[in-house]
């Protein structure tokens, strides 16, 4: 069982996408599954009419993600409010959980949805994260999926382990699976984009198609609190009172550099959005998607660093 249970594979080697305890329950959760893909790679996939529709505004999904950066939440929570049904079947559950992958509907349509998980680890990208999501983007770019992508990342996972372990070439290859996917792409910044994980979290750099942010968001190369140490290091220890200094340094720099204005104003965003639309405006998006077609360069295949 430790060496190739299931628990080892769902949890440790990421080899099992599901684990269940029955017979019965398996072979009930494949046709769930089955539910949410299509035939094949140029069928437009099952449409289940859900009643949902559009929907009407959420006025108590912003209350879900803390003002405060660092306290945590379960993106599951925001996931439940904008799909059809609050249905949402997740795949990978116990391998990575720092971030979360799985199928749900938009207006009777299935999606593919990718969120940072802030409740573990705080939603950083490490090696294990990094794969999960990748294999996941290309799946659904197989499958002509379109991928709907939540975004609350700090930024990549520091340390040795992670580097000796080939973070930057893992990461690389969510980069590359977005990058390479010609489905429909709609992402929603909704609090903390920091840095290369920003990039690789199907920015507008990565040609994604839509980009819609939250106006708690903070878009930068790090928190205003660790810029400020940093580049006013020397201003604040020489003030009379260091405290206040950097409360006025950390409120100037997200005024003029982290606030989601400043990213939309430069295009790195479309629209900054109420959060309480969000499933109305990602609907919206998809359906202009809908007819997308977007095509790759004539080649063999392309080089993913494996």
């Amino acid at each position: 069982e430790e060496l190739g249970g299931a628990a080892a594979h769902a949890i440790r080697s990421g080899v099992a996408q599901f684990v269940y305890e029955t017979e019965e329950e398996c072979i009930a959760e494949v046709r769930r599954l089955l539910g949410f893909l299509p035939g094949n790679n140029l069928d437009d996939g099952p449409l289940v009419v859900t009643g949902d529709g559009v929907g009407q505004a959420d006025p108590d999904l912003a209350s879900l993600v803390p003002d405060d950066a660092n306290r945590p939440y379960d993106v599951r929570d925001i996931i439940y409010r904008v799909v059809d049904d609050e249905e949402f079947m997740e795949v990978h559950q116990s391998f990575a959980p720092n971030i979360v992958v799985g199928f749900g509907r938009m207006d009777s349509r299935t999606v593919g949805i990718v969120g940072n998980q802030p409740q573990h680890l705080a939603g950083v990208l490490d090696i294990d994260a990094s794969n999960k999501a990748a294999r996941f983007v290309r799946f659904c770019d197989c499958f002509n999926i379109p991928l709907v992508t939540l975004v609350d990342v700090p930024g990549f996972m520091p340390g040795v382990d992670q580097e000796y372990g080939g973070i930057i070439r893992h990461g690389a290859k969510l980069i590359y699976a977005y990058a390479e996917a010609t489905v429909p792409k709609v992402c929603v910044i909704m609090r903390k984009a920091y840095g290369g994980a920003y990039i690789v979290m199907s920015s507008k750099h990565l040609r994604s198609d839509v980009n819609l942010v939250w106006p708690s968001a903070e878009i930068a190369v790090m928190g205003a609190e660790g810029a400020v140490n940093i580049i006013y290091r020397g201003e604040i220890s020489g003030s009379g009172d260091p405290d206040q200094t950097r409360k006025e340094l950390v409120a100037d720099y997200q005024e003029k550099f982290t606030n989601p204005f400043v990213a939309a104003n430069r295009g790195f965003v479309d629209d900054v959005i109420d959060p309480a639309e969000t499933r109305p405006r990602l609907i919206r998006a998809l359906e202009m998607l809908q007819n997308k077609q977007d095509t790759l360069p004539a080649k063999k295949h392309g080089n993913i660093p494996l």
